[in-house]
């Protein structure tokens, strides 16, 4: 700080760490908003399935009839292997005190994973 008690300009790199930063912020609550709507819709289809005693069958033939569930789901895996990895940065920074380009490397596996394997399941679904 200066004597007037104004902040000094952010270096390159610090600006650039302030707008990653904001950007998984931004990440972050996007991604939770788009996951609170995919959980009410999938906990009312599971109800309604259950209530309405439909089998695992009659379920996966409805997926197959429909492009609307496909991809639902996989807005749902996607909001999913966003919102994740990026909490589990906050954790591991807050409570570990790790960061830096190893622990991006390996969220960012987490999310690939996540992804993948998400992708797959929907894929056996609808093949």
């Amino acid at each position: 700080m200066s004597d007037t008690g104004a902040a000094l300009p952010l270096g390159h790199e610090s600006l650039r760490a302030v707008r990653y930063a904001a950007w998984r912020f931004v990440l972050q609550r996007a991604s939770a908003a788009v996951l609170a709507f995919c959980v009410v819709v999938h906990l009312a289809t599971m109800i309604y399935a259950v209530r309405h005693g439909l089998t695992t069958q009659a379920i996966v033939a409805r997926v197959h009839a429909s492009a609307a569930w496909p991809a639902f789901y996989t807005l749902f895996v996607v909001a999913v292997a966003v919102h994740a990895p990026l909490g589990l940065r906050a954790i591991v920074d807050e409570w570990l005190g790790l960061r830096g380009p190893i622990v991006d490397f390996a969220l960012g596996c987490f999310a690939l994973i996540l992804l993948g394997g998400g992708l797959y399941a929907i894929a056996s679904l609808t093949a």
